[in-house]
Order: structure tokens, then sequence, then C-alpha cells
């Protein structure tokens, strides 16, 4: 299988706490730290910029803070051990709670706050469910990183919510599903909007490019009335760039 080239003058490595570490080092200048993982979209803005000559543009990333946190969960085994396609939607996820609270010290994170959280999500209750896996997830690497005691999410409350009947996909059934849908195909792309946007279906079946602005899904949420506003990531813009622009929606209707 072919292998990414490292980008130029990029040195990767883990440190002695088994963290992984990127560094850019041009030969005559001062090495300049950039966000993990290498390819990610925050270490890719970082390089940009540093190769620019604009290092007070590169996204630093606070010792102990949430987003240390998650980018330390990104390098781990149990993060890598999933399939690639798994991680980027674990990604989709925790990189929007980034976006928000990366800044935030990991070891102040409690119950209350994680429930402020899932509260804001009252709208997509199944999208809540699925934030709480992913937070769980990367506070157990938090405490076996030795950046907090406890798993604060376990604490938390768990979303209950009334189902349409069907059972929730584990990785198997999405991979499944992948592997008999292939790109470019209907049914793929239906599968991967409702993945990566985390919408009810009669929401999902709307969603256009009409909906799209400034790099994010802006879209009133049919059943409460609640304005969404979702980012877009690289995996799904993917998806949905080959999309007819003057299309009703990305999911075309039968």
């Amino acid at each position: 299988m072919r292998r990414n080239r490292k980008p130029q003058y990029i040195n990767e490595y883990l440190d002695r706490h088994g963290r992984p570490r990127i560094y850019l080092r041009k030969p005559g200048q001062k090495q300049i730290s950039l966000p993990t993982p290498l390819y990610s979209e925050s270490f890719w803005t970082a390089y940009r910029a540093a190769m620019a000559g604009e290092p007070e543009k590169v996204a630093r990333v606070k010792p102990g803070s949430i987003a240390a946190a998650v980018n330390g969960y990104y390098g781990s085994i149990e993060f890598k051990s999933l399939a690639e396609s798994t991680q980027a939607v674990y990604r989709g996820v925790l990189d929007r709670f980034v976006e928000k609270h990366g800044s935030g010290p990991v070891a102040s994170l409690r119950a209350h706050h994680v429930n402020t959280i899932i509260d804001g999500m009252a709208s997509t209750p199944a999208a809540a469910s699925n934030f709480r896996k992913r937070l769980s997830g990367v506070m157990e690497y938090a405490v076996s990183a030795g950046m907090r005691t406890d798993n604060p999410v376990k604490d938390a409350k768990r979303i209950r919510y009334e189902s349409d009947g069907h059972r929730t996909w584990s990785e198997e059934d999405i991979a499944a599903y992948r592997k008999k849908w292939k790109i470019g195909t209907p049914e793929r792309l239906a599968m991967e909007v409702l993945l990566h946007t985390g919408l009810r279906r009669s929401d999902a079946v709307r969603v256009g490019w009409r909906h799209v602005a400034g790099g994010r899904i802006e879209i009133t949420a049919q059943k409460t009335g609640v304005e969404l506003s979702i980012p877009i990531r690289a995996e799904l813009m993917g998806y949905i760039k080959n999309c007819p622009k003057d299309g009703d929606a990305f999911i075309a209707k039968t």
C-alpha cells in the first residue's frame, strides 16, 4: 500500500510520555511545534502558515488543555486501531467540540459541564449520544496519560430518546454498507451525509447547497425549529463536492 510522503522539514516522534509531537525544522531557523495528528486539518493550517513565515498564525495547543487531550487521543493505540473511515467520523465529532472548548483545562472538566453541552444538543439526541461516547473515549485516554484522575462522562447524564424503530448501526454495519455501496452511488452519499452531519433523516433529506455558507451547513431542524450550524469537514466535502449546485438536496429523492 502506498504511504503518504511527509511534508518538507517535518519531524514526527513520540515524547517520553508516549505522546505524539510534530515539529517544523527549517535549516537555520527556530523549530516550530505543530498540532497533531499529521495530515489533520489543524496540522495543514499551521504547517502552511509556518512555511509562509507567519508562525504567529500557527495554532498553539496548550499543554493540559482539552485540545491537547483530544490530540493525544488521536495518537493513541485505541484511536489508531480504528478503521480510517471510523477515525474520520470520530474526528468530525471531536473537532467540533475542540473548536468551542479546546482551550479549557482538561483536568477541570466536570460532569455538569458535559451535561450542559448535551443539553445544548437537545434537538439532535442521536448526535448528543454519539458525542457522549466519543468524549468518554477521550477522557479515558486522559486518565491513562495522567492528565486527570477520573472520567467525568461516566457521571454525566445518559441520553434517552424515542427511536424511529431502527437500531443504531455498529462500526461493522457501516463498514459492510461502505463495502456494498461504492463512492459515487446515491446510497453511499445518503449514508455519509447522515453519518457526518448527525441530522435526523427528515433534515438530512432536505439539506443541500442552499444551506451551505462559510464552510458550514446552516439549517433549521424541521421537528424542533432549532437553528443548526454544522461545520463541513474535509471528509464530508469529499462526498458532496460533485453534487449538482442547482439541486434541492444532496440526497436524491426517489
